[in-house]
């Protein structure tokens, strides 16, 4: 695989996120109908298909961070709740830290997922453990960040971040929430898993899959 992600892998990832949230769009639903406003689904795939729409457009942007920024203000203005912001923030970040060039290689890619988290963190106003889509985010950049300084290859370094995406998203059921519309259940939030890291893990395993195996899926 190549370590370099140019503008078509990062079009097939976003594509590809689009996809898979549509394909696990009850279940987010279902996620979070048990301690939000049973919404999570249909928002986020209705804002991914604008984004799709977006990046198949004539006029579509040519290189890395307008392709972020533009993903990141359709979302903004599509998707309602509290995913809206927080995804469209992820994406604007990462695009204010990529800047205007066609390709980013692994370190680039790490300072943007930084960027993107610090923004996350800074817009909803949470942090670790208090069950929300950042206890999938916080541990995929940290695992992306340890293994690209422990020298591993690309491919190892976003498998792990994935892996570390999903791991987070599994420990959110024995949390208590502590932010958003989960947190009025108090006790009742626990035994739940978070609809928002549910959906920030597909993220991270569409972009490992994407990343490792290339645009054209092979």
């Amino acid at each position: 695989m190549s370590e370099i992600v140019d503008v078509g892998t990062l079009r097939s990832w976003l594509i590809r996120f689009a996809g898979d949230v549509e394909e696990h769009s009850a279940e987010l639903t279902e996620l979070d109908s048990a301690i939000g406003d049973a919404d999570h689904g249909s928002n986020l795939t209705r804002g991914m298909k604008a984004v799709v729409t977006a990046l198949l457009d004539d006029a579509t942007p040519a290189s890395i961070g307008p392709i972020l920024k533009q993903s990141g203000m359709t979302l903004v203005s599509t998707v309602g709740g509290a995913s809206g912001p927080l995804y469209g923030t992820l994406f604007l970040r990462m695009a204010a830290s990529t800047g205007d060039c066609d390709a980013i290689g692994p370190a680039s890619l790490s300072k943007a997922f930084h960027a993107g988290l610090e923004g996350v963190m800074a817009r909803g106003k949470a942090a670790a453990g208090d069950k929300t889509l950042l206890d999938a985010l916080i541990p995929a950049v940290e695992a992306l960040d340890s293994a690209l300084a422990e020298g591993q290859p690309f491919e190892e370094a976003i498998r792990r971040a994935a892996d570390a995406a999903e791991a987070g998203r599994d420990a959110t059921v024995a949390m208590l929430a502590r932010k958003g519309r989960a947190s009025y259940l108090g006790e009742r939030s626990v035994g739940h898993q978070d609809p928002g890291a549910t959906s920030l893990a597909l993220l991270f395993r569409a972009a490992a899959t994407t990343m490792i195996d290339g645009q054209d899926g092979k």
